[in-house]
């Protein structure tokens, strides 16, 4: 069973950094993570995403050059997120999905199965 919990979330400024952690506490095992985020009113959409091996990444491109995700651990995911903008502030999920493929990377949301209750990021001008 894949257990995810999402921390780091909390209150920045225009401009400032964040870095949100993903912490799977359930089986090991090959996995894509991902990252979404979605702001009130609007629909979940895809922030970034990490292959199992961690030699492959995706992004959207709102958050190209300013976030970047990493995996330290094979269980821990991080999304360091630098010059935040207002734009930027949404619930955050974590989310994995099983895969054999070590390289592959998914960043559609109903790609995904695992997901983690959401840490709150507000960028404040």
């Amino acid at each position: 069973q894949v257990q995810l919990t999402e921390s780091g979330g909390g209150l920045a400024q225009v401009g400032g950094s964040l870095k949100l952690s993903c912490a799977d506490s359930g089986r090991t095992g090959s996995k894509s993570t991902g990252w979404f985020r979605q702001a009130r009113g609007k629909e979940r959409e895809f922030v970034a995403a990490i292959s199992w091996s961690g030699h492959n990444t995706d992004y959207a491109d709102s958050v190209k050059g300013r976030f970047t995700i990493s995996r330290d651990t094979k269980n821990t995911v991080y999304l360091q997120m630098n010059d935040l903008k207002p734009d930027d502030t949404a619930v955050y999920y974590c989310a994995a999905e099983v895969y054999s493929d070590y390289d592959i990377v998914l960043r559609a949301v109903l790609e995904y199965t695992h997901w983690g209750p959401g840490t709150q990021v507000t960028v404040s001008s």
